[in-house]
C-alpha cells in the first residue's frame, strides 16, 4: 500500500493519529506529547486542515488568555472498506474516518459462495456502495480484510481453512483476487486479530496496552495486544488456542487434532455432538418438546431453542462447556496477563450461562498477584468487530 502513501513525514501521521484518538483537542495538548516548536506545529495543523484532514470544532476553555482553537479529524474526508469473511457469513462495512459504517452489506457463505463468487460478490457491492453514497473512487484509502485462517498475511492468501460450506477455499491468493476486482489496495489479516483490532479503537482514550480475544463459534480462535500491538507468531494459526490439551487423553473432535483439546469441549461442533450423543442414549428426555427431533436433524439453531426454552440437559451441557471454556482461558489470562478479555461468537452470544459460567471459572483459575484483576467483555461492537478492526488496518497503515 505504500505507493498510495508515500512523500510526506511521518510526524504529519502521527499528529493527525493524536488528534484522531481525542476528539475536540487544542494545540497545547498536542504539543504535551510531541517536540516540536509551536511554529512547527502551527504550519502542520495548517497543512492538514487546508489539505482537508482535520476542521476546527470550536474553541475550548480559557486559562487566561485567549481561548484556545479545538480540532477534530474530517470525518468524511477519506472512506475504507472492511470486509469480515467468515465460516457462516461475511460483512462488508463502507466506514468514515472515524470508524462509523455508513451501511453494512451481509450475507450467507454457504455452498455457493465459493472465493471467486465471493470476491466478484465483493467487487460488485463496493461499487453499489459507493455509488449508492456519492463517493468516488479516489477517496477510498482501501481495503481491509478479516479473514478465517490459517493464512499467509504477506502473500495476503487464505491457505487451508476448515469448515467452509463451499469448496476451493485452499490456497486462495485473497488479497491479489480482491485488488483486482476493486481496484483498491488491500491488506489482508485473520479475523480474530482484526476483530482485537476494532474493539481495541473503540476504548483507545482508556489507554488499555494489553487485550485478549477470544471467540467461541464453530472453531475457537484467539487474538493478543500487547504494549498496544498485535502479537504475531512465527505462523499464522488462529485456531492454535482449540488444540490447548485442558483433559490428558481426552476425546479428539472428529478425529482430528490433539487428544483432550479445547475444541472438543467448548465449540459449536463439540455441543452439537454432546447433544446428538445424549439424545441418542435417552430418548424419553429428548423425545419431545423443544428437541421433538430426530438426533441427526439437530443442530447448533434448534439446540439454542432448546436452551431458551429451558431443557434441563442442553443447560447442563451447555454449563459443562462453558467450564472448560473457562480453564482455557485461565491458561491464557496465567501466561499472558491481559488488562482486558472480550470474548465474542455464537456460543457467547448463545445466552448469559455459557458466557457467566465461563468468567466465573477462569477468575477461580486466575493466579491474582494483588494487584491484578482483569476485566471480562462482550465487546463493543460484538458482530461487527472484524470489518472495523479490518477498516482500521487500513486507517493505521495509511502514512500522510
Amino acid at each position: 500500500m505504500a505507493k498510495q502513501f508515500k512523500g510526506m513525514p511521518s510526524v504529519k501521521k502521527a499528529v493527525y493519529d493524536r488528534i484522531a484518538a481525542q476528539r475536540d483537542i487544542s494545540k497545547a495538548e498536542i504539543m504535551e506529547q510531541f517536540q516540536l516548536t509551536s511554529s512547527s506545529l502551527t504550519r502542520l495543523l495548517d497543512e492538514l486542515s487546508r489539505e482537508g484532514w482535520i476542521m476546527e470544532s470550536g474553541f475550548g476553555q480559557s486559562t487566561g488568555g485567549r481561548r484556545p482553537i479545538l480540532y477534530q479529524i474530517n470525518p468524511g474526508h477519506r472512506y475504507i472498506f472492511g470486509l469480515d469473511i467468515s465460516r457462516i457469513y461475511s460483512v462488508l462495512g463502507l466506514y468514515d474516518m472515524e470508524m462509523r459504517p455508513l451501511e453494512l452489506v451481509r450475507w450467507n457463505m454457504d455452498e455457493q459462495m465459493t472465493p471467486q463468487r465471493l470476491t466478484q460478490h465483493v467487487g460488485k457491492k463496493v461499487r453499489e456502495l459507493l455509488e449508492r453514497h456519492r463517493i468516488p473512487a479516489d477517496h477510498v484509502l482501501g481495503l481491509g480484510v478479516g479473514a478465517v485462517g490459517p493464512l499467509s498475511r504477506e502473500q495476503g492468501r487464505i491457505l487451508n481453512p476448515l469448515y467452509f460450506a463451499a469448496s476451493g477455499w485452499n490456497d486462495v491468493p485473497l488479497r491479489q483476487w480482491l485488488e483486482e476486482v476493486t481496484s483498491l489496495p488491500v491488506i489482508v489479516e485473520n479475523g480474530a486479530n482484526t476483530a482485537l483490532i476494532g474493539e481495541h479503537w473503540m476504548v483507545r482514550s482508556e489507554h488499555i496496552r494489553h487485550m485478549l480475544y477470544v471467540h467461541v463459534g464453530t472453531g475457537l480462535r484467539s487474538a493478543m495486544l500487547s504494549n498496544g500491538q498485535i502479537v504475531h507468531g512465527a505462523v499464522d494459526m488462529e485456531g492454535s488456542i482449540g488444540q490447548m490439551i485442558i483433559q490428558t487423553d481426552g476425546p479428539r473432535l472428529h478425529g482430528t487434532g490433539n487428544y483432550g483439546a479445547l475444541e472438543a469441549f467448548a465449540s459449536v461442533q463439540a455441543v452439537e455432538q454432546q447433544v446428538r450423543a445424549r439424545s441418542k442414549m435417552n430418548r424419553e428426555h429428548w423425545g419431545g418438546g423443544s428437541l421433538a427431533i430426530k438426533p441427526e436433524a439437530i443442530n447448533f439453531a434448534t439446540i439454542v431453542q432448546a436452551l431458551e426454552s429451558g431443557n434441563e440437559y442442553v443447560r447442563e451441557i451447555f454449563a459443562q462447556s462453558a467450564a472448560y471454556l473457562g480453564i482455557g482461558l485461565a491458561n491464557l489470562i496465567n501466561v499472558l496477563h491481559p488488562e482486558q478479555i472480550i470474548l465474542g461468537g455464537v456460543m457467547i452470544s448463545a445466552g448469559d450461562l455459557f458466557y457467566n459460567t465461563a468468567i466465573s471459572v477462569a477468575e477461580q483459575n486466575i493466579y491474582y498477584s494483588g494487584s491484578y484483576h482483569p476485566e471480562f467483555s462482550r465487546g463493543i461492537l460484538q458482530e461487527t468487530a472484524v470489518s472495523t478492526g479490518a477498516a482500521v488496518m487500513v486507517w493505521n497503515e495509511y502514512e500522510l
